[in-house]
């Protein structure tokens, strides 16, 4: 192996042997505590410590780097305790999640890492969040991800390209090319001969760097970190290395020859720059024996500690606690001030405000900027904030969304668009394993509200008219709102943007130009969690959200000798349980009306809560109504057959009967 030492001090030198040299016995004793059963799992990185440890020490200390689960380098190189990283793989309460998550699935912010998810595709758009959040606060910072030959055929990697090129993002996309997915070799994983050839159809500049060679991992690094610091653009590099371990310990290597092992053996990154270092003077080999047993019993010392520590005793009250962060948000006061907008026009208002009273909230979406969207909300918006603020993106939905967890982290809040509630099935994963669950995982919030125009009744046919709350409303960590008057959607989308945690906020397309009410003016705040009673009455309720709402509203004034309450409930979480069971024991009688098919939907869930903390209460069996079991069509016959309105006036009769 071929070191070339040019401009590198001797202290540099005997700095980076000995950051390769920690992980390397930290693995080590690893793999012996798998074996007597004191950790669960190891994911071992021992043949590419180069990588790991050259990428973290050419860049700043202050600068991002997103490791994946074979990466210890990176953290061990970033000064994290060793008893904090032992207490984490034994899910002691000193490691980072609490016990909630094993391995490298946390960030240590003020360690500028953050680890990743099973996933693996949302750490590209989470770099592109912070490398973008860099450019937003005029800091000339750059973000390092790191990712495996297998991950390059996710489609989040090329959306990250893609997203990244487009904005000329300052990210190095890192590439440890080992040769297997976990054992899939390359060849039948991707047919070009090398990953940097990805980078072409980008328009990004790729590298190909030998990464079991610490040093021209490093010096490259630094030369590629310093350049892209000036000039901001994104860069590939493509590692070639190997793992000498199977994917994890207890995978074993069945699928890779003996001669590849031997191979690759005599290309180990430790002993091969400790080989050279004593052939080149450069360190005695009584040092780099006093070096392994100070290491040694460090790590014995601190294992023995967290071994000693408690276990984590579980406290429902603090699991429960930790799902959401808190904010002791002010309630404004309606200003006197008012006057008679659409539906439409208040979301507008809600975000138009927000963005003038906080100069770091940015707003992103496909065509929201001199377009104003397909619905025209955001229109003038760009010219107001600017384009960097009012944000254009490619179709890349779950880059995108994992993008503005990026920019959580850098404490900047997001309002992402989705052009259509329907598209955000391509970006699921960003939203239900990476922005809902990271706050209980490791305490970091993210301030984003996605906002979903949904709904039918506009004929615009299966793939533009579902309204899919209940996709979400079983995800812990998620707030869903969804609103049906134009007073609360203003004041319940200025409380989602101002909240610290993710909001899914459902715009119903069909209100948008159809509804109107007098609304405040000025900028105030609608708490979640209050349902609204839209008609009293003692005879039945019908609890209902979205369009349900004047659905029922118009069907109950056709029975004038009843007395029939409506509640909107207009969050579904946090539910306002307490509403809903006060109106049951007062009626006697609920019907509960949604939009959603029957099967699996939201009213399923509260059907159930009726029934068990108020069944001595009902005077009838618990009705539901909802539309068909079936996508929503497009033609307007069709469209009005399925949706449920027409069976409400005969269901309303049935039970005021009953």
């Amino acid at each position: 192996m071929d070191f070339d030492r040019t401009k590198i001090s001797k202290k540099k030198l005997i700095d980076l042997y000995e950051s390769m040299l920690i992980p390397r016995l930290v693995e080590e004793k690893m793999i012996v505590l798998l074996k007597q059963g004191k950790i669960s799992k190891w994911f071992s990185g021992i043949g590419q410590e180069a990588i790991s440890v050259g990428v973290t020490k050419a860049i700043r200390d202050d600068e991002y780097v997103l490791p994946m689960h074979r990466n210890l380098g990176v953290f061990t190189s970033r000064g994290i305790p060793l008893y904090n990283l032992f207490c984490q793989w034994q899910g002691k309460i000193d490691g980072f999640t609490k016990g909630r998550d094993r391995s490298f699935h946390f960030g240590a912010k003020e360690n500028h890492i953050i680890g990743m998810i099973s996933h693996l595709g949302p750490q590209m758009g989470m770099a592109c969040g912070i490398s973008l959040g860099h450019l937003l606060k005029k800091e000339k910072k750059l973000c390092v991800v790191m990712t495996g030959d297998g991950g390059t055929s996710e489609g989040d990697f090329h959306e990250a390209l893609n997203v990244a090129s487009v904005w000329k993002l300052p990210v190095i996309f890192c590439i440890e090319n080992n040769g297997y997915g976990i054992s899939t070799p390359a060849k039948e994983q991707y047919a070009i001969e090398n990953l940097v050839e990805r980078g072409i159809g980008y328009g990004i500049e790729s590298f190909m760097i030998e990464g079991n060679n610490v040093l021209e991992v490093y010096k490259n690094v630094s030369n590629i970190a310093k350049d892209i610091r000036s000039d901001p653009r994104p860069i590939i590099i493509e590692f070639k290395t190997f793992r000498m371990r199977g994917h994890e310990e207890s995978s074993g290597q069945e699928y890779v020859s003996q001669q590849e092992l031997d191979t690759w053996s005599k290309k180990d990154p430790v002993i091969q720059f400790e080989n050279y270092l004593l052939e080149e003077k450069l360190i005695k080999n009584d040092k780099c024996k006093e070096f392994s047993s100070k290491y040694s019993k460090l790590i014995d010392n601190e294992w023995v500690k967290s071994e000693l520590k408690e276990e984590i005793i579980f406290n429902e009250s603090n699991e429960l606690s930790d799902v959401f962060k808190t904010l002791d948000l002010q309630i404004n006061k309606d200003s006197n001030k008012s006057s008679n907008i659409r539906f439409v026009d208040a979301i507008s208002q809600a975000i138009h405000l927000c963005m003038e009273e906080d100069r770091d909230l940015i707003i992103m979406g496909q065509d929201i900027a001199e377009y104003g969207g397909v619905f025209k909300i955001t229109k003038g918006m760009s010219s107001t904030f600017g384009k960097e603020r009012v944000r254009n993106t490619p179709l890349c939905e779950s880059v995108v969304l994992s993008a503005s967890m990026g920019l959580s982290i850098l404490d900047i809040p997001s309002i992402v668009e989705m052009q259509f509630s329907d598209f955000v099935s391509s970006g699921f994963t960003a939203i239900v394993n990476l922005i809902s669950k990271s706050y209980y995982r490791w305490g970091q919030n993210a301030s984003i509200v996605i906002r979903m125009p949904c709904g039918g009744g506009v004929g615009a046919g299966p793939f533009h008219s579902q309204t899919n709350e209940s996709w979400f409303t079983t995800v812990p960590g998620l707030k869903v709102v969804y609103p049906s008057f134009p007073k609360e959607a203003k004041g319940l989308l200025i409380n989602s943007i101002k909240d610290p945690n993710p909001v899914l906020f459902f715009e119903h397309k069909k209100l948008y130009r159809t509804i109107t009410e007098d609304v405040p003016s000025d900028s105030y705040v609608t708490p979640f969690g209050k349902a609204i009673i839209r008609a009293e009455g003692n005879d039945m309720c019908i609890i209902t959200y979205g369009l349900g709402v004047h659905w029922a509203l118009e069907e109950v004034k056709k029975f004038p000798g009843a007395a029939i309450a409506v509640l909107d409930i207009n969050t579904l979480v946090p539910l306002d349980y307490d509403s809903i069971f006060d109106l049951v024991k007062k009626t006697g009688k609920v019907l509960l009306l949604q939009e959603d098919s029957r099967f699996g939907g939201f009213m399923g869930e509260i059907a159930a809560e009726i029934s068990e903390k108020c069944f001595e209460y009902l005077d009838a069996p618990i009705f539901r109504l909802a539309s068909l079991n079936t996508p929503i069509p497009f033609t307007a016959n069709l469209e009005e057959g399925y949706f449920p309105k027409r069976k409400l006036n005969n269901k309303i009769k049935t039970l005021l009967e009953y």
